[in-house]
């Protein structure tokens, strides 16, 4: 079995974040060479090819960026123990690694994610941003803590986790104050054949959103389909077309894009879910979220 050599893992980190061994070699006081030696013993002890030749650069392989993230979270450890060696008054920060579906809308992301980082004990916050199924697999190798999704975890999986409901909301459609007086008749009636941003197949409420469309008889002119929210949002800041967001951020939605509501989808519900390997929730972090969201978010338990 191979026994990691840090100081080998080091070489490697450093070439990989300056690109070159050359690089490397300046920052690290070294000769070319001998990073050069100690890359390929690294590469042959574990068996991988860890970069290729990208022009004059390195360019990690896949097998080198997996071992990348490792190494960056490891001398960041390292570098974390030298700083409360340093100075014993330094609290030890709890590292939490959150995995946000690309569908999901950043400003409830950011909502559900900000009661972590009011704990009383100090919050490592890493937020990384995926397809739903790349980041469940990395929950599956504990690289992340918790995953904030649009759906429950897929059941035809082989990934050890478990679905806990954060929340859910009504839709409403919003639209710029210039779009909104081009727009004839009361709502919903309005839609039809108005410019519309649909949310992308990728996103959980689209097949609902169109069923009620067609079951209202409405034929909003689609001019954009989009994964992502954010980006749809801007779109629909830019007075591209009306665009949809959960009832529970109308007001951060209206403030952050200049747009007003235009009317309401109740029959319409967008339910969000923390995905871990976890049964009953533990982490504090991830504790404090789901109470927020149940409390104040979404409502769920108010008077």
């Amino acid at each position: 079995m191979a026994t990691l050599n840090f100081k080998h893992l080091r070489y490697f980190w450093m070439v990989a974040k300056t690109g070159s061994i050359a690089r490397a070699a300046e920052q690290l006081h070294l000769t070319p060479q001998s990073i050069s030696g100690q890359l390929t013993e690294f590469s042959a002890t574990l068996d991988v090819e860890l970069f290729r030749r990208a022009g004059r650069n390195l360019e990690l392989t896949e097998a080198g960026r997996r071992i990348l993230s490792y190494a960056e979270e490891i001398f960041t450890i390292g570098d974390e123990l030298l700083e409360v060696l340093r100075d014993q008054k330094v609290k030890k920060t709890l590292p939490f690694r959150v995995g946000i579906a690309d569908n999901v809308s950043k400003l409830i992301a950011y909502r559900l994610v900000e009661p972590a980082l009011k704990l009383g004990e100090q919050v490592r916050l890493v937020c990384r941003e995926g397809r739903l199924a790349s980041l469940l697999a990395e929950l599956s190798i504990h690289r992340l803590d918790m995953i904030i999704a649009d759906r429950q975890m897929p059941a035809n999986l082989n990934v050890r986790g478990y679905s806990h409901l954060l929340g859910e909301s009504g839709l409403s459609v919003f639209g710029t104050s210039g779009l909104a007086k081009e727009l004839s008749g009361s709502f919903p009636a309005l839609l039809d054949n108005a410019p519309f941003l649909l949310p992308g197949e990728d996103v959980a409420i689209r097949p609902k959103l169109i069923e009620w469309l067609e079951t209202s008889n409405l034929r909003p002119r689609i001019v954009g389909e989009f994964d992502d929210s954010a980006l749809m949002k801007a779109f629909g800041q830019a007075g591209a077309g009306l665009f949809v967001a959960p009832t529970a951020i109308v007001d951060h939605v209206c403030e952050q894009y200049k747009v007003s509501v235009i009317g309401r989808i109740d029959a319409v519900v967008e339910h969000l879910y923390a995905i871990t390997t976890e049964r009953r929730l533990t982490h504090p972090a991830i504790v404090a979220i789901s109470k927020a969201a149940r409390e104040d978010i979404f409502g769920v338990g108010k008077d």
